[in-house]
């Protein structure tokens, strides 16, 4: 049942992270709250989270095929 928390936490963190990344929320978010000189960093900080919701949840869905296999 644990892989279904990690599955569930690499997806909303995926989704979270493109909306920040492919979307100018984050430019408009940090241009509202005075902070616009820190636009340009953000995509390192963001792009390696997305890489690591991505490979959460491929090891969610490896954990949960792994217990698929030794279940049957």
């Amino acid at each position: 049942m644990h892989h279904y928390k990690l599955l569930k936490t690499g997806i909303i963190g995926s989704i979270v992270m493109m909306i920040f990344c492919f979307t100018p929320v984050s430019v408009l978010l940090f241009g509202a709250l005075g902070l616009g000189a820190y636009v340009s960093g953000l995509d390192f900080g963001l792009l390696p989270l997305l890489g690591i919701s991505f490979c959460l949840i491929v090891f969610a869905l490896i954990k949960r095929q792994m217990n698929k296999a030794t279940t049957s």
